[in-house]
């Protein structure tokens, strides 16, 4: 397999006769971003692991004992239940001073309204304005807080006298508690807001551009491609990146859903089809680089028990429509658009129906896809899912769907695992956990689609009439990053398993993933998207927008996608397995 994107060519994977070699293990990319994935998770086991919160064991000891005794007590989940879990769930390697500073070392520019500088440097003066302004709100939120408590200790009381044999005096409480921890979440995220810091991210900045640039460029020259050529063009593929960022993190920009992977293509495509992308930057142009690398990293956070926590019905919501919403999208292309290009057609019928980029990414691989055909499929989806973020909670609330089926719905039909979390988010915590964890569930089959279709192209698209097609062939044409994304799920799967919940949530999850890994996997993620924009002309679209095919084919497979995910969600949800909707 030869790598044919630091060229400019269009096609992802050439295939060519031979067995691997050890040597390809480390002069090809896909091979490559597998040891480059690994390597950041295992610095992450380093950091984390020997470094676990002060007296973890006996803390998490003693809030699952309260827990444990209120639920005996009480058939509701009491105030001190709740107190409890709090405490229990801020018991993460994340709030560690260490972690703090790494994860100010990764971060993202910040948010901002009206000046871009504000996402980049934040005064002290600035930061005392902003809270002040933010105070009232949150003496308000505070003290409805406080009112929500007392109303629910009373009600806890009066069932508490009553032994909570009063069904009637156990409904009350159990929904005035309710009441009590939404007000607390209102006020924890008001406090947030009037608690605002100045910082300085220039510093930081510069440092993980040099970090970044020094990792991406080694791995270059072990590939034996110039690492001098490489490294003047990343800062310049970065700047773009942090740019992009910047107008993710826009007030407006943020509300809509118009993330950093439609800015970074954005901003990319505006340099190449003007000016041109300048001849030092081409060798950090490397989408497929940053992307199977990210990609590797993406493994570790699908996890096997937190797919079987929502159960059956997740699964098959998942599972059962996601395939069939490809095929017939795939088929609707073929057979009633005619799309002249299979390639296209396949690359935005898995963008649309599996997770959207990362399964673009791993579907054009395995069919040899061109570059702006990729480019189109993934701009399709950002647009898409700026507008089903938005539109399907807006939805779901008009007909007061429950927010179970409303979970489910988004999980499975929006695109971009952030987007996913913003919709569950803006309907209910429910719909949050639900929808979440139905998108770790579809995840999975990013791999399984790309290896189907490499399959599917090996032996009935490409293949040549009268040529038996070899295992060999196939394996050519299969993209090997998968298998590290695979291979990190696995791994990961099987550490949460061992290690139990509670020091895999605090240390794995909190710690590794969400205060190193996942940081970075975004980072190169935008470098992909931005090195999408750097390589694409916009001449190159024209013949595959003609007629608007490949709109109409997103449109259609959206639109099935959105009914059937509806209705075998219900049906799993609601039908089949109301138990395991209850006990959710």
């Amino acid at each position: 397999m030869a790598d044919d994107s630091a060229r400019g060519e269009t096609s992802y994977v050439v295939i060519e006769s031979g067995k691997t070699s050890l040597r390809d293990l480390y002069t090809k990319e896909d091979w490559m971003a597998i040891w480059m994935g690994f390597l950041i998770l295992i610095v992450g086991l380093f950091i984390f692991v020997p470094r676990p919160p002060a007296n973890m064991d006996a803390d998490f000891a003693k809030y699952k004992g309260i827990m444990s005794e209120e639920a005996a007590k009480a058939p509701f989940k009491t105030i001190a239940w709740h107190k409890a879990s709090a405490a229990k769930k801020k018991i993460s390697a994340g709030s560690e001073d260490y972690a703090k500073s790494l994860k100010s070392f990764l971060a993202a520019p910040s948010d901002w309204s009206s000046n871009p500088l504000d996402a980049l440097y934040f005064s002290q003066e600035a930061a005392d304005a902003k809270n002040a302004a933010a105070k009232d709100a949150f003496d308000k939120a505070k003290a409805a807080e406080e009112a929500a408590l007392a109303k629910a200790e009373a009600s806890e009381a009066a069932a508490a006298a009553a032994a909570f044999k009063d069904e009637a005096l156990n409904k009350a409480a159990e929904d005035d508690v309710k009441a009590w921890t939404a007000a607390t979440d209102k006020a924890s995220k008001a406090k947030a807001k009037a608690g605002a810091k100045p910082f300085n991210r220039f510093p930081y900045l510069i440092g993980l551009a040099v970090a970044l640039a020094l990792f991406f460029g080694a791995g270059k020259a072990i590939m034996g491609e110039s690492f001098g050529a490489f490294l003047p063009g990343f800062f310049f593929v970065f700047a773009l990146a942090v740019l992009a960022y910047m107008a993710e993190t826009q007030a407006l920009m943020k509300h809509w859903g118009f993330g950093f992977p439609l800015w970074a293509i954005v901003f990319g495509m505006l340099i190449s089809n003007t000016i041109g992308t300048p001849k030092w930057v081409v060798p950090a142009v490397q989408t497929e680089y940053y992307i199977k690398t990210g990609l590797v990293l993406l493994g570790a956070e699908i996890l096997f028990s937190k797919m079987l926590a929502i159960g059956k019905p997740g699964i098959f919501v998942a599972w059962i429509c996601t395939p069939v919403t490809l095929i017939l999208t795939y088929w609707f292309g073929q057979r009633i658009l005619k799309m002249p290009s299979k390639t296209l057609n396949i690359t935005i019928s898995a963008d649309m129906s599996v997770c959207g980029v990362s399964a673009a990414i791993a579907t054009a691989a395995a069919c040899r896809a061109k570059k702006e055909e990729l480019t189109l499929a993934i701009g399709l989806s950002m647009i898409f899912t700026a507008v089903c973020m938005v539109g399907q909670p807006a939805f779901a609330k008009l007909v007061g769907m429950p927010e179970i089926l409303a979970g489910a719905w988004m999980g499975s039909t929006i695109d971009s695992t952030g987007a996913v979390a913003a919709a569950g988010a803006f309907y209910g915590q429910k719909a949050l956990y639900v929808a979440a964890t139905i998108k770790m569930i579809q995840n999975v089959l990013i791999g399984v689609t790309a290896f189907c279709v490499a399959i599917y192209w090996c032996t009935k698209v490409d293949c040549v009439p009268g040529k038996k097609v070899s295992g060999w062939e196939i394996w050519y044409r299969f993209p090997k990053f998968v298998l590290g994304f695979i291979a990190a799920s696995i791994v990961f799967s099987l550490m949460f398993n061992t290690l139990g919940d509670d020091y895999s949530t605090a240390i794995l999850d909190q710690g590794v993933i969400r205060s190193f890994s996942r940081l970075l996997r975004e980072w190169f993620f935008a470098l992909a998207f931005t090195s999408i924009g750097l390589e694409t002309n916009f001449q190159e679209f024209k013949p595959h927008f003609k007629g608007g095919k490949p709109a109409t084919l997103y449109i259609f497979g959206q639109s099935f996608q959105l009914s059937l995910t509806l209705l075998v969600g219900y049906i799993m949800f609601y039908i089949v397995f109301p138990e395991i909707t209850a006990s959710l």
